[in-house]
């Protein structure tokens, strides 16, 4: 059962900034910001959100496709996916630019602040879902502008069940684009900060932002998740982690949980307990795609932590 993932494939610069931002920044001067962070850790990943989400997903035992433009230096990326055994066939190269790159700095509060370059990411409108085949199940994940309005709308004009996941994309859209994208989704996830942001530009409430679509997920880091589905709220516990490492891709994580569920026909209960043990076991370990646990280990880890198995 496919997973159609269209998003970002990206090279991760991460680095590790000891103090807090807000030591930092001063609230009376952000007008004129001139700050320098000492990042003593410093490493480069394989990242970008399609390559993330598919990356959990096949963990999973789930079955990715990635639809993403990459970039001359992307020899690497499309090595270890072929080691992964995840399909490249939907990734098209765009010679004249850089595969995308973010780079980011998190402080010792877990806090980010992120620079990206999107690169080849721009001409993500150049892949259509048609040539994509038979899929389940798609996500939308942060990408082109152009290629999340036309993905979204090829998407609904095939029948393809989506999740609309705007990520940090979420302010290239005006208020009447994100109603569209919802009215085209069946799903939407959304962080703490992105569902404010999403009720503030659309002038709708979260209640009401559900009731068009078959459920509203948003996550809330520590305190877990809501899944808003059927006229009622389901809460989402999280899942303690071994430890608390780096926060970067836990979203993604959370995501792939979510994919394999609904492909596999879980109830929302169990669907949103999946992805928060994904979001989890990832964020003991540094970047989006170093941990590597079994699937039998995390159906272990869901059964200690639930009480049952998926």
């Amino acid at each position: 059962m496919t997973s159609l993932i269209c998003g970002s494939l990206a090279f991760d610069t991460i680095m590790s900034f000891h103090g807090r931002f807000s030591e930092a920044l001063l609230a009376d001067q952000l007008h004129k910001i001139n700050v320098s962070f000492l990042v003593p850790g410093l490493r480069r990943e394989f990242g970008g959100c399609a390559g993330n989400i598919a990356y959990n997903l096949k963990l999973l035992g789930g079955d990715p496709l990635i639809m993403a433009t990459v970039g001359q230096d992307a020899a690497p990326y499309i090595e270890r996916l072929q080691q992964l055994q995840i399909s490249q066939r939907c990734i098209r190269s765009i010679e004249s630019s850089y595969t995308a790159q973010a780079f980011i700095t998190t402080d010792a509060a877990g806090n980010q602040i992120t620079a990206f370059h999107p690169g080849a990411m721009t001409y993500s409108h150049h892949n259509r879902i048609a040539e994509a085949g038979s899929v389940k199940l798609a996500i939308i994940a942060p990408d082109g502008r152009d290629g999340m309005l036309q993905h979204a709308q090829d998407c609904a004009e095939l029948g393809i069940p989506f999740i609309f996941d705007p990520g940090q994309g979420m302010p290239m859209f005006s208020g009447p684009e994100l109603d569209s994208f919802i009215d085209l989704a069946t799903y939407v996830a959304v962080n703490d900060y992105e569902a404010e942001l999403l009720t503030e530009r659309t002038g709708h409430s979260l209640a009401d932002i559900a009731e068009r679509l078959s459920a509203l997920v948003v996550t809330r880091g520590e305190l877990g998740a809501e899944i808003f589905t059927g006229g009622e709220r389901i809460d989402i516990p999280c899942v303690e982690a071994d430890k608390v490492v780096d926060p970067t891709g836990c979203g993604d994580a959370f995501r792939a949980g979510m994919l394999f569920g609904l492909t596999n026909g879980m109830d929302w209960p169990t669907t949103g307990r999946l992805a928060s043990l994904m979001g989890s076991i990832k964020i003991a370990y540094q970047g989006g795609q170093n941990h590597a646990p079994t699937v039998a280990e995390i159906e272990d880890r869901f059964q200690r932590a639930f009480g049952y198995r998926f």
